[in-house]
Formats: structure tokens, C-alpha cells, sequence
């Protein structure tokens, strides 16, 4: 699934053997649960695999961003996550709420990418906003994070 691909080598280090990434990935997407309830983690082959239940596709995708934005994971399958009533498939997640994804290069900024998107530097906050599980500072950005971009209403 192209949502749900990452780029192994990116992302920040949570784990240094592969005996513990399991255990860090669930940790770390509990401390900032975005609606993930009963969840478990196993890791293997560079795969994050997420089982448990979503309380909406928006917690499944921002739980995926989180475990997907960690170096080493090469890719976050989700097969394993019940989902709400109304999506009926980990590919009904990936377009909810026509919701763009979008893959940090060199030299982006929050208000580069809110340029590209909104035609207004300014509305960077929109976009911190819809990642703050995995963007902690609007200033800490790095090329190959994956981020949502909210569409504009």
C-alpha cells in the first residue's frame, strides 16, 4: 500500500536492535495515542505490523505516520487494526477525508510546503496541526518524513 511505504533509512531512532522495536513502536505510538485502543505491535523484516482497534480512520492513519516515521521501518502494515463502521478497508484509510500525503524533501519548510499546497506560507500551522504525532516542533522537519496535508475548505 503507497501510504503505508517508507523510507527505512529516515526518521528518528527509537530503537538500536531489532529484539526491542516492537516494544518502542507500541511505546512510543501510545504516548501520543491518536485513537488506537488494545494496540500491539509486532516488527519483523523491517515491517511494522499494527494490530487493535481504531477508533476512526484518521487515529489508524496517524498511527501509521507514527510507526512509519521511525528509522528502520520500512513499511507499516495495518491489516490488523479493526476499523469504525463506514470504512471498510485499510484503502478506504489511505484517501479518508481527502487527506494528501506528502514526503518532506531538502530544503522544506513547514511554510514552503503550506506555499506549495495553500498558495499562503502562512497557514504552515494547518498542516503542523494535522501532524502533531509526528511532528513535535514546526521547526523539526526532516526529507523523507511522511506528513498529512488537509485539504482546504
Amino acid at each position: 500500500m503507497g501510504l503505508f511505504d517508507f523510507a527505512k533509512d529516515i526518521g528518528h531512532r527509537l530503537f538500536s536492535e531489532e529484539g526491542q522495536a516492537a516494544r518502542k513502536i507500541e511505546e512510543h505510538i501510545n504516548d501520543n495515542n491518536p485513537g488506537i485502543k488494545n494496540l500491539k505491535v509486532d516488527y519483523r523484516d523491517s515491517i511494522a505490523y499494527l494490530s487493535g482497534e481504531a477508533d476512526s480512520a484518521e487515529a489508524l492513519q496517524k498511527a501509521a505516520l507514527m510507526a512509519g516515521n521511525i528509522k528502520g521501518v520500512e513499511a507499516v502494515k495495518v491489516e490488523g487494526v479493526k476499523l469504525p463502521a463506514g470504512v471498510s478497508s485499510p484503502q478506504a484509510v489511505e484517501t479518508f477525508g481527502n487527506m494528501q500525503y506528502y514526503t518532506i524533501q531538502a530544503g522544506d519548510t513547514l511554510s514552503k510546503i503550506a506555499q506549495q499546497f495553500y498558495k499562503d506560507p502562512n497557514k504552515y500551522s494547518k498542516i503542523f496541526e494535522a501532524n502533531r504525532e509526528v511532528i513535535k516542533d514546526p521547526d523539526l522537519i526532516f526529507p523523507g518524513q511522511k506528513i498529512r496535508i488537509p485539504t482546504e475548505h
